[in-house]
């Protein structure tokens, strides 16, 4: 496992070092950011909040070059359920090993690896690496970026195949006869951005 994380950390900075002389690095600002996530089933839907525990942007002042972030699972919480009990029973069983194993695999990694304009002023489509659980899948999303001086605001919607990362708890393309228990497979990172350009590195 060891092996495994010094691999994934290895790739980051690889990645990190190959954006280097295209721009600068923007420090994304954690208090302004968020993630929010959403979860649906049969039965209804559940939602809450994960943090961001750091993460950079490339960039030359209007052009995103590449980027790494990183996600806190263990900081994981449910916003939708008022009953103590019941939201910690969900929190829990989304940090255990049916979700996110986060005792094992703390992190979430996100890896840009190219970010391309569309015909919409503003709007880009994002390609990247998204890593859960130790397993890295390729992902593409679109996203709203915008640049207001030494800032880089951006917005995503990302939806996530949560059984491409071995997170099968639930799903109906594994377990038959779920009826009303069954989980989607799919949910979605709905990511609010702030990146404050690095000035010092600048330097």
């Amino acid at each position: 496992m060891k092996l495994r994380n010094t691999v994934v950390l290895a790739l980051v900075a690889l990645v990190t070092f190959a954006f280097a002389g295209k721009g600068v690095n923007y420090k994304v600002v954690t208090n302004q950011s968020k993630v929010n996530w959403r979860g649906t089933k049969v039965t209804g839907e559940h939602s809450g909040a994960i943090n961001v525990a750091e993460g950079t942007l490339n960039s030359d002042g209007k052009n995103i070059y590449g980027g790494t972030f990183t996600i806190d699972m263990n900081s994981i919480t449910c916003t939708d359920i008022t009953d103590a009990k019941m939201n910690g029973n969900l929190v829990g069983h989304l940090k255990s090993d049916d979700f996110f194993g986060t005792a094992k695999h703390p992190k979430a990694t996100l890896v840009i690896t190219k970010v391309t304009p569309t015909k919409t002023k503003g709007q880009y489509l994002v390609n990247g690496d998204l890593t859960i659980k130790g397993i890295k899948n390729p992902i593409q999303f679109p996203a709203t970026i915008a640049h207001a001086g030494n800032q880089i605001k951006a917005k995503a919607n990302i939806k996530v195949d949560r059984t491409k990362y071995d997170i099968k708890y639930g799903s109906g393309s594994f377990f038959d006869n779920l009826g009303d228990k069954a989980i989607s497979n799919e949910f979605e990172l709905n990511v609010d951005l702030v990146a404050q350009k690095d000035l010092v590195a600048k330097k």
